[in-house]
């Protein structure tokens, strides 16, 4: 996707600058936002076009597009908006911050929260999860969404069709919507101008009689968040493939998710398979219920990634290794 360019708000001859709805389109921070920090941490400093609307300079575009990003990872509007350039920058290079202390959502509200939504796809209503899913992303940040939201709903949906409290095809209409909504924000990352793609280069795939992708998605989010190539391959991809396209692909990570329904001897089996296959080189990481639930079990040269927000430190623990090397 090309970066969203200026309009030529203004009828002088200075350089070109940008309108509001420019600026929505290209940060993905709502209008109404924009005006709220105005007002309330100073920034941005919009000057007035001939009709007297807003417009704004490349300078505070480029930084209001760093503040997006620094509430995907994690941190509060009051914290960020305010600063200036370097500081951003300083943050950024920090990754994501995941503390209990400032989540968004502790577990009464959390509670709340979760039993809203499963009340929402109990009355078919998907629609207003969605809003509500991208409301919490515009708030929160996309690392806080994942965990503490999306994970945790993920359970408690799992728990409500096995209680009979959610058919099938409700289960279905919650995992559409997050799929739908994390690949919009996932794309939104990537389309970010400023935030080149760094190693690792993970590739992301299920195994054979592994359908669940939503594991996967959730990781995604994080390796999009520390700017990392990804190679997303879907599910049920044989192994043979999988070491195939590590290969030609040349990546540094394969990445798999296993749900609750594996059984120990099948995964052992094709850990064993994928990590002999594999070149020495190229780390394995398994995440998902199934991962944790056999950990013990698993074959040497296997990283067990606990949850989702433990992809960023996966990441870090990764580069640090390769810088020292």
């Amino acid at each position: 996707m090309s970066e969203q360019q200026p309009s030529d708000a203004s009828s002088t001859d200075q350089a070109p600058t940008w309108t509001i709805a420019d600026v929505e389109r290209d940060t993905g921070i709502g209008k109404d936002t924009l005006r709220v920090w105005e007002r309330r941490y100073g920034f941005p400093r919009p000057g007035r076009d001939a009709h007297g609307d807003r417009c704004y300079d490349t300078a505070q575009v480029q930084r209001l597009r760093l503040i997006r990003r620094l509430l995907d990872l994690g941190h509060r509007p009051g914290r960020v908006v305010g600063l200036p350039l370097t500081a951003l920058q300083d943050l950024a290079a920090r990754g994501p911050r995941v503390a209990p202390s400032t989540a968004p959502t502790p577990p009464h509200a959390q509670a709340t929260v979760l039993a809203q939504w499963l009340g929402w796809l109990e009355a078919d209503q998907g629609e207003r999860v969605q809003q509500a899913l991208r409301a919490s992303l515009q708030q929160h940040g996309l690392a806080q969404t994942v965990q503490t939201l999306v994970a945790p709903m993920c359970v408690a949906v799992g728990e409500a069709w096995a209680q009979g409290r959610l058919g099938v095809y409700q289960e279905h209409l919650w995992t559409e919507v997050v799929q739908r909504t994390l690949r919009e924000a996932i794309a939104a990352l990537d389309a970010a101008p400023g935030t080149p793609k760094q190693a690792p280069r993970v590739l992301l795939t299920t195994t054979p009689g592994e359908p669940h992708l939503l594991g996967l998605l959730m990781a995604e989010c994080f390796l999009a968040l520390q700017g990392c190539e990804r190679v997303v391959l879907g599910a049920q991809t044989p192994l043979i493939d999988i070491v195939t396209a590590a290969r030609r692909l040349a990546v540094d990570v394969v990445g798999l998710s296993y749900s609750a329904y594996v059984g120990r001897r099948d995964l052992v089996d094709e850990l064993v398979q994928l990590r002999t296959r594999l070149p020495d080189n190229v780390a394995l990481w398994v995440g998902g219920a199934g991962a944790q639930r056999h950990g013990r079990a698993l074959p040497p040269g296997v990283d067990v990634v606990a949850q989702a927000g433990d992809v960023a430190r996966r990441v870090h623990a990764w580069r640090a290794r390769h810088r020292a090397a």
